[in-house]
């Protein structure tokens, strides 16, 4: 749980950081699918609790299909490791399942600097990412991963991804 470290020539425990503290380490890790999003702000953290000496990390994916978990489960132990966690269990939650509304709002506007539009309830983007157009249309319902749409701008002509709903 305390991670050890030599001082004065005694080994001291230092206290096991609380779930706040990790949730703050886990918010720089980056999504492996869009880099612009921490694994904190798209919402697939669900949960960070010390089981006596063990740090167990509750994640949803996007999908239950998601072909990024490994990477992601990667990703997260490395960063705990890196801050001196050795005991780790990854859990894997899919009820409830991920939806679009577990995205926070500073995630919503990383996508959306990052050049992809957020999702929005009424099923499609409200403007173009890029110039702020409101003048958008459909080009696929499929784009470069599953969980977004191909679109774009008539004003500007860029196409653009848009997060899809879940």
């Amino acid at each position: 749980m305390a991670a050890a470290r030599l001082s004065r020539g005694h080994v001291v425990s230092d206290p096991a950081p609380s779930p706040a503290e990790v949730r703050e380490w886990l918010d720089q890790v980056p999504d492996p699918e869009i880099p612009a999003i921490s694994l904190v702000d798209l919402g697939i953290i669900r949960d960070i609790a010390w089981q006596g000496d063990t740090l167990a990390v509750t994640v949803t994916p996007t999908y239950s299909g998601c072909p990024a978990t490994a990477v992601i489960n990667m990703e997260i132990e490395a960063c705990l490791r890196a801050h001196g966690v050795e005991r780790i269990a990854l859990k894997r939650q899919l009820s409830p399942p991920w939806t679009t509304d577990w995205l926070s709002e500073k995630g919503r506007a990383r996508l959306e600097a990052y050049g992809i539009a957020p999702p929005q309830p009424a099923g499609g983007p409200d403007r173009c990412p890029r110039c702020g157009s409101a003048h958008v249309q459909k080009v696929s319902q499929f784009g470069s991963t599953p969980c977004k749409a191909q679109w774009r701008c008539t004003d500007c002509l860029e196409p653009f991804d848009y997060f899809k709903c879940i």
